[in-house]
């Protein structure tokens, strides 16, 4: 186990909350509130069959401002949540290119991390082998232990 924060997985989520109460709870640590962004939203394509729209680089620009600006409140918002707590807290937008997962483990290996939490949607076994899954790829690679927190939302 490193010597630094904890690293939350974050985005408003039930199972998101869920995984920073138990980082919280758990580990005596700093905590490092993540929220991963997406940049260049704006000329993806969602289906190959559909030509894509004419957008200009503004445009763009300005949904990866937007995008990024609610990365930012939301990694706030639970770093807010655990100094309420009385721990030391620090929320962190981060616009990357690769999975949710990569980015995790690249901050924790950054950051020297104590441990790694990370809510999950109950998916079944059957779509988390054809979709992926950020807290499988964690556990299978992250340089530190990892808490992965199960929350079906359906419940709630």
């Amino acid at each position: 186990m490193g010597d630094g924060p904890v690293i939350v997985g974050y985005d408003g989520s039930p199972s998101g909350e869920r995984a920073l109460d138990e980082a919280v709870c758990l580990i005596p640590r700093p905590v490092l509130v993540v929220t991963v962004w997406q940049p260049g939203l704006a000329f993806d394509v969602m289906d190959p069959m559909i030509p894509p729209a004419p957008i200009d680089v503004r445009t763009a620009l300005e949904i990866d401002e937007v995008l990024y600006e609610e990365a930012r409140r939301l990694a706030e918002q639970g770093a807010q949540k655990a100094r309420a707590v009385g721990r030391d807290a620090e929320g962190l937008a981060v616009a990357d290119e690769i999975t949710v997962a990569a980015t995790l483990i690249r901050l924790a290996t950054e950051r020297d991390a104590g441990a790694v939490a990370v809510g999950t949607r109950g998916h079944s076994a059957v779509r988390e082998v054809l979709l992926g899954s950020t807290a499988h790829d964690l556990v299978r690679d992250a340089p530190c232990p990892v808490v992965v927190v199960r929350v079906d939302e359906k419940k709630k």
